[in-house]
């Protein structure tokens, strides 16, 4: 077991996992020769192990070598060849971390001078470097690093590109209607995610019709084919190109979205993003695509003075204001739901939930709702579902 333990320390490929609370605390165990403290830090290692959403040893190790990213894993990223070095400390160490994780709770407690209880933990096995050649061999499906553990992010107050740990878990089968317009997005990205052109999208339309649930619906489709979704806000336009440095080397696929997008006339973020739009060094990058919502068409909010003031060069200042949509290569827009298409989207989302109805009393009480709330959505129609699973 000390032998193991020196093996650890001499990782230097994935050499970051050493500070992985499990790793660790095997490490610190694998270094006790006093039985008291051998056992406590036994204890320690396997609950550290229990913290993770791991049931075995092995299914952890696997996990956190999947993820890692290091200098030979982000070479492949960049569809670099790694040294020939590198090749063979990846091969001895993922050895190393095989014999990790073929670990057994009975090999760990034989050296133990202790015959009382400790706990144990479940085992399986598992192909370390098989799992990790694959990886390596479709990088750009799975990714490395936190890319490879999460596939929604956003740019946090500090300007630093952040997971979101618990994202939007809608489907495209949870929304109805919009079908062609549904189509229209998912098809603009399986060509990105295929190395084909693929263009910018503007999605505008009434608000609570499903613009940005459907977004995220398509991320959640398709992560599985190496898609990643970055949410930025309208006031972090001005971040976009070193944004779009970040995000150039990487082998996964991205959606930059922005919701919600409007600007006030004279704002600074609108030639933040015109720049972007109009194809600035950064933008180039084939890896990546900007999908905005918006529940105006020509994004910018106009007054009558914009229109009638006494500027000599008016029309070119009203015709720069309005231009910025038609910068992005796909326009879509999602109509309000007539009645009927209301309706639908109340007996699907009733379905989805379990809720036994009457069909005729559900179609009653979906319109008198609307009927307070102004106009009808697919955002009502959630809510009026919502209202009906809490009077349960």
């Amino acid at each position: 077991m000390r032998t193991l333990n020196i093996q650890l320390k001499s990782l230097a490929i994935f050499r970051n996992l050493l500070k992985d609370p499990v790793i660790a605390a095997l490490s610190e165990f694998l270094n006790k020769t006093d039985t008291v403290e051998a056992v406590s830090a036994y204890a320690e290692f396997v609950a550290a192990l229990y913290r993770t959403d791991k049931r075995t040893l092995a299914g952890h190790v696997q996990s956190i070598v999947g993820q890692d990213e290091n200098a030979y894993i982000r070479m492949i990223g960049r569809g670099m060849t790694p040294w020939p070095e590198m090749e063979a400390d990846v091969e001895a160490e993922l050895q190393v971390l095989q014999t990790v994780a073929d670990l057994t709770p009975q090999t760990l407690r034989s050296g133990l001078n202790w015959g009382g209880y400790l706990p144990g933990f479940a085992v399986k096995q598992v192909d370390l470097a098989g799992t990790y050649r694959e990886r390596c061999r479709d990088i750009g499906k799975y990714g490395y690093g936190v890319y490879a553990k999460y596939h929604m992010f956003y740019v946090n107050q500090d300007n630093k590109i952040v997971p979101v740990r618990n994202p939007d878990r809608t489907r495209l089968s949870s929304l109805v209607d919009y079908e062609e317009e549904k189509k229209t997005i998912v098809d603009n990205t399986v060509a990105l995610l295929e190395g084909r052109p693929a263009a910018n999208i503007l999605i505008t339309g009434d608000a609570g019709t499903g613009k940005s649930s459907t977004v995220k619906a398509v991320g959640n489709e398709l992560r599985d084919r190496g898609l990643r979704i970055l949410e930025v806000r309208k006031d972090q336009l001005r971040e976009l190109p070193w944004v779009l440095d970040e995000l150039s080397c990487n082998p996964l696929k991205f959606i930059l979205f922005i919701d919600d997008l409007s600007f006030q006339k004279d704002d600074d973020d609108f030639s933040a993003l015109k720049a972007i739009l109009e194809g600035s060094v950064s933008a180039r990058s084939r890896n990546v695509v900007i999908y905005a919502t918006s529940n105006r068409r020509h994004l910018v909010k106009e007054t009558f003075s914009d229109r009638e003031g006494d500027d000599i060069h008016r029309n070119d200042t009203m015709q720069e204001i309005i231009s910025l949509s038609e910068r992005f290569g796909i326009q879509i827009t999602f109509q309000k739901p007539n009645r009927q298409t209301y309706l639908d989207i109340v007996h699907h989302l009733a379905k989805e939930h379990g809720l036994v109805y009457d069909p005729i009393r559900l179609e009653l009480e979906a319109e008198q709702f609307v009927m307070h709330r102004g106009s009808r959505s697919a955002r009502a129609a959630a809510q009026f579902i919502d209202s009906l699973i809490a009077a349960k």
